[in-house]
């Protein structure tokens, strides 16, 4: 696998991929996802808390699987700028690593680090960040993600 270099992403394809995840991409509109920083190799996306998305304890905290999600989908986008080109050209989950730390009581925020691109396979770094049950702001899961590069 040798090593890809990002493309540059024009504003108006990352404005482009930002309206399809947050407006048209039934799942990730339910769960309110948004891009807040899209840069090549670099992604930051938050879910916001909803009861929708808890389990029922006192006080009610996110399930797992929001994070796992977040995890996911994050760390892939944050490959489109390695692939020849990063709009049409596709990506699929190969391996999906998550560590949960501490329960999430608040919004859920992801930050994915390309830490390699190859020709067909990219792995990225993922943490996620919220507010705890005790009011504090720290990591609540980590992950990494190998994923297949499907590339024109």
């Amino acid at each position: 696998m040798t090593d890809v270099e990002p493309h540059d992403v024009p504003e108006e394809a990352v404005a482009m991929l930002q309206e399809y995840l947050e407006n048209e991409h039934a799942f990730l509109s339910w769960l309110g996802f948004t891009v807040e920083e899209f840069d090549a190799g670099h992604l930051v996306a938050t879910i916001p808390f909803d009861e929708k998305l808890t389990n029922p304890t006192d006080p009610p905290t996110v399930q797992g699987g929001v994070a796992s999600t977040l995890i996911d989908v994050v760390g892939g986008i944050a490959l489109r700028p390695y692939l020849g080109d990063p709009i049409e050209d596709d990506i699929a989950t190969i391996n999906l690593n998550v560590n949960y730390l501490r329960p999430a009581a608040g919004d859920l925020t992801a930050t994915a680090e390309v830490i390699r691109a190859g020709s067909s396979v990219g792995v990225s770094y993922v943490e996620v960040v919220s507010e705890t049950p005790d009011g504090e702001e720290k990591p609540v899961a980590v992950g990494q993600g190998a994923y297949r590069l499907f590339s024109s």
